[in-house]
């Protein structure tokens, strides 16, 4: 089995598994209180059939009065019991991504977790996306941390503000060819139903990814630049790139490298191969063929609803005859996109 996270209810989770002991030894009455969600849900990650990953949350409303200082807002997301096997940060960002969705989903004010301080490595996995230490819950050998996401908030820092937009960034459009995109961005496949987010989202994507191209001027992106992903057309079976290539999702720019700065291809393949889809031999060919660049991005939105080629031109105004491997676009042509794709609610600082 892979590393897939499924939604699962209480009862179809296997409480013997060896991972649930640290969860017992840390909260008294563990095994009585899952017993009494069975009928709830929670995510869970499984490798070779064994649990290496737990989610469970809870959305709670006004005021949460057993932490200090309580938390007062009208929705609260509360991430109840979080726990990964160490595995690296790609597997935590699964989880984390899977938290924000959900509190964009129930259009939450804050998102909350409690975490013992022994727990460094989660503590600073949930720092590093916006979670604040603002206080404890319980007592003597049972005190947690609390830390707090506040939703909707910029701070300046990319990661902090996931999945929040500075739109204060230069635009562009990106074009990448279908054999990768619906790889490196599940959530952003042809799908033209408008499912709810939890049920639509592929759990198997990370916050971060990078991609490879050599295509003129992405060497110039900067931090904070946003970029529209387009779904280059498929050719074969006569299909129209009128209407088989889309924009589907946004991403947030964090840095840009290009081939000439790694001193040689085992460098580049350990940068390059940690967010992308791209395998050993993939990224050899393109290294061979020279001028590649590497573009890491955040993940920010998946577009509920594809544009089509078609209608970037008609009704956005893109220029048929321009390149559109890499596109600069408008401040009005990107929020016009973005109104089309239903991520207005990620976009801040809009002017």
């Amino acid at each position: 089995m892979g590393n897939n996270i499924v939604c699962k209810t209480f009862s179809e989770i296997d409480l013997n598994d060896p991972f649930f002991e640290s969860l017992r030894e840390d909260y008294p009455g563990f095994d009585e209180w899952f017993e009494g969600k069975s009928d709830k849900k929670a995510f869970v990650q499984y490798e070779n059939g064994k649990v290496i990953g737990f989610l469970y949350l809870k959305l709670e409303r006004e005021l949460v009065d057993d932490v200090v200082p309580n938390i007062n807002a009208d929705k609260i997301l509360k991430v109840g019991t979080f726990k990964i096997n160490a595995h690296g940060t790609k597997m935590g960002e699964q989880f984390i991504k899977i938290i924000i969705d959900s509190a964009m989903s129930a259009d939450a004010d804050v998102c909350y977790t409690t975490i013992y301080e022994k727990h460094q490595s989660l503590i600073g996995l949930v720092q590093r996306f916006g979670f604040e230490l603002c206080g404890t819950k319980g007592e003597g050998s049972h005190k947690e941390n609390v830390y707090v996401k506040q939703m909707k908030r910029i701070t300046g820092n990319i990661d902090k503000d996931f999945p929040y937009i500075n739109c204060s960034g230069r635009k562009y459009l990106l074009s990448i060819y279908p054999q990768y995109h619906s790889v490196m961005f599940p959530d952003s496949i042809l799908v033209t139903e408008n499912k709810n987010i939890i049920t639509d989202v592929s759990y198997t994507n990370s916050i971060h990814k990078i991609y490879v191209c050599r295509m003129d001027g992405v060497e110039y992106l900067k931090q904070g630049d946003i970029l529209v992903l387009y779904r280059t057309g498929e050719r074969e079976n006569g299909k129209s790139a009128e209407y088989s290539s889309v924009a589907s999702s946004i991403c947030v720019v964090e840095d840009v490298k290009t081939q000439n700065e790694f001193k040689d291809f085992e460098q580049f393949y350990n940068y390059a191969s940690k967010y992308s889809v791209f395998d050993k031999e993939n990224l050899h060919y393109w290294y061979k063929r020279g001028y590649c660049k590497a573009i890491k991005m955040t993940y920010n939105f998946a577009f509920k609803k594809r544009i089509v080629r078609h209608d970037l031109i008609e009704s956005i105004g893109l220029d048929r005859n321009q390149y559109w491997g890499f596109l600069k676009l408008s401040d009005e042509q990107f929020y016009k996109i973005a109104q089309r794709g239903g991520a207005d609610k990620i976009l801040i600082n809009r002017n």
